[in-house]
């Protein structure tokens, strides 16, 4: 990744596009995807870079998160313990008051219709607890 004065004149969504290319891998790859549902399920997502690298998706509040690890890339959503989870798609940190995250791992298939329906809930779950 560049330095961070030069990241300073990117956009939030030019620097996730840079990280992704970076990746050059299937975590690239799934990376890229991810955030492409999450578009297509929130046309009104705005896309953020926060703690050093980390694409971050927001709707009145935040939706989710979307780590890149050596094993795993990992959207964690934010209020994800108040959500329905009917396909099961939460599989990590499950313990918590409040989180929810998804590891996804390398040749494993997204399924797009349940997650797009889950970024969904976690905007509307926003708009309802939104202060005005």
């Amino acid at each position: 990744m560049e330095k961070s004065g030069s990241q300073k004149s990117k956009s939030p969504s030019q620097l996730i596009d840079a990280r992704i290319k970076e990746l050059g891998d299937w975590r690239g790859e799934t990376l890229s995807r991810l955030r492409s549902l999450v578009k297509q399920a929130d046309p009104e997502v705005v896309e953020e870079w926060k703690w050093r690298g980390v694409p971050v998706w927001y709707d009145n509040g935040m939706i989710c998160t979307g780590e890149t690890y050596k094993e795993v890339v990992k959207m964690t959503f934010a209020k994800g313990a108040a959500l329905k989870d009917p396909s099961g798609l939460f599989n990590s940190s499950l313990d918590g008051n409040t989180r929810r995250a998804i590891d996804f791992r390398e040749g494993e298939k997204i399924d797009e219709k349940a997650l797009k329906t889950l970024v969904r809930a976690a905007v509307t779950l926003n708009k309802s607890t939104a202060k005005s």
